[in-house]
């Protein structure tokens, strides 16, 4: 029996697309969804642009049949518009809140229907505990959901011999056929390995697999604009963000490891020293997602101020380090080797040879990514730096935000790479109440 799954709002604007992935049975959008798109269409944001991709979708649909009556997906399901002519709301629910009314729209169609299983997809922790209260079984949309196992770190321990260890020091490599077959086989390229000696010696090495070999690093010595990794992941950060032929990079960890501080240093000395690009970007979000930074007075920069203040931060920690006065943002940013935007400002450029950085990306979605993404032109570097458990987008989670997803979408490209940071570096009192709170 086909079930009958209905879409809150949330789900649409998160992927607009996600009425086309529930195989044969069919997708119910109630009236009150349609509502809140109309009402959000003509935003600026991510919303708003999901938003009028849904109305397009379901425009297209319409052109096929009547959406009132059921028009036939070629997945073999039916996606319709529920228009209730009388709207019945259960009782303890206001019928002022659309959410209710999205809700009563299941509750009637399982009430309607019982013998078939009514579905409630919402992206809302709320909404789905309303409607288990109320005898509807609701799940969140697990399109471009990851599991546990699919959040990738980009590192990993492998237990070897001693002897292969020394071969390893002795050659600067190792070829995947010194490892099991089950070994070889889950090896990605760029993702960095710890050889372990599995005896008393306890020797250990760090290598990275290039594709073909495991092969001895190169960079993590590295000290950008005077700034030194501190701890193992800090120094795989460091080889990912020199390597000029990785074109992405993706940085997690939670606050106080270091991500932001790693990747403006690296920035400021390809950019400034090496002159290996034309131009430092850095781009953070607005937040809360979503909203346009208003009608505050002053120009852009003193609008964007409150928001990029921890970028300036970390600047005015690299110029004291340095007691170099080149550093400072104002004379970089009058020789146009630096500029800080929100993530508005990026939509519709092409941005060739800079090195770019995108912070808090952790608040950003799936079409936001691939947006950024695919403004890169030829030799810019990306590199995507936030925390996964700190995530202000409220239609996004852990194991469903844009940084996440696209570590696991290039886990296995040549031209990107990817680490998850561990231990924190701000200060003991920061690295504490990290892990306490």
């Amino acid at each position: 029996m086909k079930k009958i799954f209905v879409l809150d709002t949330n789900v649409l604007l998160n992927n607009p697309r996600a009425i086309f992935s529930f195989e044969e049975n069919d997708v119910i959008i109630p009236l009150a969804v349609l509502e809140e798109i109309d009402n959000l269409k003509t935003q600026g944001s991510d919303l708003g642009y999901n938003a009028r991709e849904t109305s397009r979708i379901l425009e297209s649909l319409r052109l096929k049949g009547d959406l009132d009556q059921g028009v036939e997906l070629d997945e073999g399901g039916k996606v319709k518009i529920l228009i209730n002519g009388e709207i019945r709301i259960p009782e303890n629910l206001t019928s002022n809140k659309m959410d209710n009314r999205i809700i009563s729209t299941a509750i009637h169609l399982q009430e309607d229907n019982p013998e078939r299983n009514v579905i409630m997809v919402s992206e809302d922790i709320n909404m789905r505990l309303i409607c288990d209260a109320f005898g509807i079984k609701a799940e969140e949309h697990n399109s471009i959901r990851l599991s546990e196992e699919q959040i990738y770190t980009g590192f990993r321990e492998l237990m070897v011999s001693s002897d292969l260890i020394d071969r390893f020091f002795e050659n600067k490599s190792a070829a995947p056929e010194d490892f099991d077959k089950e070994v070889r086989d889950k090896l990605y390229p760029n993702e960095f390995i710890q050889l372990t000696a599995g005896d008393r010696n306890k020797k250990t090495a760090l290598a990275r697999f290039d594709g073909n070999n495991l092969i001895d690093l190169k960079y993590n010595q590295k000290q950008p604009v005077k700034i030194r990794a501190r701890n193992r992941e800090q120094q795989l950060a460091m080889e990912l963000l020199f390597d000029d032929e990785l074109r992405l990079v993706t940085i997690s960890g939670k606050a106080g490891t270091g991500k932001t501080l790693l990747a403006l240093a690296a920035g400021l000395e390809k950019v400034v020293n090496e002159k290996a690009f034309s131009k430092l970007l850095v781009v953070r979000p607005v937040m809360p997602m979503g909203k346009d930074i208003g009608y505050l007075p002053g120009e852009k920069e003193e609008k964007l101020a409150p928001w990029m203040q921890p970028i300036f931060d970390n600047l005015d920690f690299i110029v004291h380090r340095n007691n170099d006065s080149s550093l400072i943002y104002q004379k970089l940013q009058k020789e146009d080797l630096i500029q800080i935007e929100a993530l508005t400002y990026i939509r519709g450029r092409s941005v060739p040879n800079q090195y770019i950085i995108i912070d808090e990306a952790q608040n950003l979605s799936l079409h936001e990514v691939k947006t950024i993404v695919t403004r890169a032109g030829e030799n810019t570097k990306l590199i995507f730096t936030g925390d996964p458990y700190q995530i202000d987008n409220p239609y996004l989670n852990f194991h469903k935000n844009g940084l996440n997803y696209l570590a696991h979408k290039f886990h296995d490209q040549k031209i990107s790479g990817h680490i998850m940071l561990k231990q924190g570096e701000r200060s003991e009192l920061a690295e504490i109440a990290s892990g306490l709170l």
